[in-house]
């Protein structure tokens, strides 16, 4: 009982919060047309389905799998952290689903973190867009979220973001796999802490810990913590030479003037 009150919550405050003043200002046909918040429970409606058929074998029991698998879907997808089995031992779809969940994350304007299903959403239509216009050369397609045109600038953000995002992912796995561990316990290290999900599989599954990297692993393992918390690029800066400059100018110039004063 107590884990089903658990899944629920942890699922809704993965929603969008401007859901939520929609239903609190009751207007409640904005709040479910939110395109967003509806591909949200999309996803974890066929991703618990799924998984409930895939591992239905291990519990035989239909209501406990399904119960278990949105328990490990609401914790994913929410980046919430919990678990509540040991869903490393699952079959290989289950995980893969599950690894999948943990890119995705939950809405924008929520308490969760990974990328966002409102990325997901802009960046999918981009490449549609990119693919009729190869095909349409003069034809102007507009992207459209929320029923509302989505501007260039919009969509270079979140293009910018992904590579980003690959970027200190790919820099991240390659400096953790000089301990020489599996790529399946380095790429979901490096998952879990980047979108600050908790378990990942194998070595650092949910029935283990991240105990067994060396200290330089662990650095650069929270800085994948904070850079995902702070949606990377705050934490870029922090660590932009030209900042510290204009920093220690303002400071320099702050006593002169005191000085003069």
């Amino acid at each position: 009982y107590l884990q089903v009150v658990i899944t629920v919550f942890m699922i809704l405050f993965g929603v969008n919060f401007n859901a939520y003043f929609f239903i609190i200002t009751k207007k409640f046909a904005q709040a479910f047309k939110m395109e967003e918040v509806r591909y949200y429970f999309g996803i974890i409606g066929i991703a618990i389905l799924i998984i409930t058929c895939n591992i239905y074998h291990i519990f035989g029991n239909a209501a406990k799998a399904f119960q278990q698998a949105a328990f490990q879907v609401g914790s994913i997808i929410t980046t919430t952290g919990y678990a509540t089995t040991d869903f490393n031992t699952w079959p290989e779809i289950s995980r893969t689903i599950l690894l999948l969940l943990m890119f995705i994350g939950a809405c924008a304007g929520s308490t969760g973190g990974g990328i966002k299903v409102s990325r997901f959403i802009i960046g999918i239509k981009t490449i549609f867009r990119e693919i009729q216009s190869y095909i349409h050369p003069k034809s102007v397609k507009v992207i459209k979220t929320e029923g509302k045109p989505v501007d260039s600038e919009t969509c270079r953000s979140v293009s910018i973001y992904f590579i980003t995002f690959i970027m200190i992912f790919t820099a991240s796995l390659l400096l953790i796999s000089i301990e020489g561990k599996d790529i399946v316990t380095n790429f979901t290290a490096v998952a879990a802490t980047i979108n600050n999900i908790g378990p990942g599989l194998s070595a650092v599954g949910p029935t283990q810990n991240f105990g067994s990297y060396s200290d330089f692993s662990k650095y650069v393992l929270m800085f994948d913590m904070l850079a995902g918390r702070l949606e990377l690029f705050p934490l870029i800066i922090l660590f932009t030479p030209s900042i510290w400059k204009d920093l220690v100018t303002k400071k320099v110039s702050e006593r002169k003037m005191r000085r003069i004063r």
